[in-house]
């Protein structure tokens, strides 16, 4: 019997701290989900996003096929380039562009919205190839 009881408080002690645990994790995530600093930025931060995002912007045509992306930037692997490109133009970033013909013929470019974020993106560029021996640390 006093086994039970025992039971019946630790459960209900985890169960409170559940409740409050959980409380709080809707109440970050909520400041999170309508946070546009982290919503946004997080959509095309990372590591190869705004490369893509430069090399479309400053290509002539403003059209890249894949294979060129993937040459320009060696250093970034196929699955990741294409995981990249997939993101950008779920997020309206990149529109990809699919020609039926053998071999499949596959163009990017930017849409509107990505055209409309670049005049923001360009000054950031810019700052990093200016100010990179200060922020980069040297090889030793």
């Amino acid at each position: 019997m006093m086994y039970n009881t025992f039971c019946y408080s630790v459960s209900f002690s985890y169960f409170c701290d559940k409740i409050l645990i959980v409380t709080i994790m809707a109440d970050i995530r909520e400041e999170y989900l309508t946070c546009p600093i982290r919503q946004v930025l997080s959509r095309f931060g990372d590591k190869w996003s705004l490369l893509v995002l430069f090399m479309l912007n400053k290509s002539e045509s403003g059209v890249l096929r894949f294979n060129e992306m993937n040459r320009i930037m060696s250093d970034c692997s196929q699955k990741m380039l294409s995981q990249t490109l997939r993101n950008l133009e779920h997020y309206n970033l990149v529109h990809r562009e699919v020609y039926p013909q053998v071999p499949p013929k596959v163009e990017y470019s930017l849409t509107e919205t990505g055209k409309s974020l670049m005049p923001v993106i360009m000054p950031l560029i810019d700052w990093a190839i200016r100010h990179f021996d200060d922020v980069v640390p040297k090889a030793v």
